[in-house]
């Protein structure tokens, strides 16, 4: 039987690491037997000290809450001290556990620059829809763990493939369409509707919107996503046709849990900005690649952009997708958003 293809690993690892199990990451130089540091176990933790040295590692965003100094790269290795035990590795990763405030050292890290297998293993648990924080022992393996190597888990966006097309009349707009998206990855289908009459010929009147449970779904105040959805596709509809993408990157691409996550640290004080940040994460984890993807794929190369952030704009533009206009599209605050929209206006950019 054939190996599986990169994708396909990639998926898994994901998978075991969510499940709670252990993945090998290899490049060039060697291994590393890897857990994501939110489900690690008291077991786990046995069997790696089993196998040696076990690093707690964590991004720089993470690190610098923690008042741990940085080494050199992307990624802070902790050793984990043999007093240390589950729990307080857990509350290391998580910044909304109650672990967090007395947690600020000292802690021994490693101070040389970590090889692409251990800087992988941050990536990859974000791939998998946890935090960034890994828990692993360089140098060791599992005959019994799915392998996976630093440069698949680096590979970038997904090959997408149209799998279905369907009518699908809108409140706002009867005359709609909806097409699916699936990547060759097995991550989340993507969708498109198409709205009216879409002439690609010109110019295309386009909205990527972001999938927002909490706003689109249950109709939730904190944000102006809701709005803007239905907003979108009422103006897209109202102009004759057009195009709304609807992107699986829950909370800027932090997954729908790690979004929970940040709105806890909002209730303690922080704006989304800096909630984002301690958990680990960037501002804005998004990746617009896979829209440019699907725009071309429904054989569109031009767009009038209906964004108030200046980074879709640039992206799509960075993929070869042509914004002739961006069409502002705001609307009112209300008493629970308001401090969003401004941090969006003031650390985004967004043109609020």
């Amino acid at each position: 039987m054939p190996a599986p293809a990169p994708a396909v690993r990639l998926s898994r690892a994901a998978a075991e690491l969510r499940a709670g199990r252990a993945v090998v990451l290899h490049d060039g130089e060697g291994t590393a037997l890897v857990h994501a540091a939110e489900a690690v176990s008291e077991g786990d933790l046995a069997g790696l000290r089993q196998r040696g040295q076990p690093l707690l590692v964590l991004p720089l965003r993470r690190a610098a809450v923690l008042r741990v100094l940085p080494g050199e790269g992307d990624a802070v290795a902790i050793v984990i001290e043999p007093r240390a035990d589950a729990a307080l590795i857990r509350g290391l990763a998580d910044a909304t556990t109650d672990l967090d405030q007395p947690l600020r050292g000292p802690f021994r890290r490693i101070k040389q620059r970590q090889p692409p297998r251990i800087q992988a293993a941050l990536q990859l648990c974000k791939r998998a829809g946890l935090l960034p924080a890994a828990v692993l022992v360089d140098g060791a393996a599992d005959d019994g763990a799915l392998s996976v190597t630093a440069d698949e888990v680096d590979g970038g966006a997904p090959a997408l493939r149209q799998v279905a097309t369907a009518k699908l009349p809108l409140a706002e707009a009867e005359n709609t369409s909806i097409v699916a998206f699936r990547p060759d990855d097995g991550g989340p289908e993507q969708l498109a509707l198409l709205i009216g009459e879409v002439a690609v010929s010109r110019p295309v009147l386009t909205r990527l919107h972001s999938s927002c449970l909490t706003g689109d779904v249950l109709g939730s105040l904190k944000c102006d996503c809701g709005p803007q959805l239905r907003g979108a596709v009422a103006a897209i509809a109202q102009a004759g046709g057009g195009v709304l993408l609807y992107l699986a990157q829950e909370g800027r691409g932090i997954g729908l849990v790690n979004k929970l996550r940040a709105y806890a640290l909002q209730d303690q004080g922080f704006d989304t900005v800096e909630a984002n940040l301690r958990l680990g994460f960037e501002a804005d984890e998004r990746d617009f690649a896979i829209a440019a993807t699907m725009l071309r794929t429904l054989g569109i190369g031009q767009v009038r952009l209906m964004t108030n952030n200046p980074e879709k704009v640039a992206a799509l533009a960075a993929e070869g997708i042509a914004v002739t206009e961006r069409v502002p599209h705001a609307f009112p605050p209300n008493v629970h958003n308001e401090r969003y929209l401004a941090t969006k206006r003031r650390k985004s950019g967004h043109y609020l």
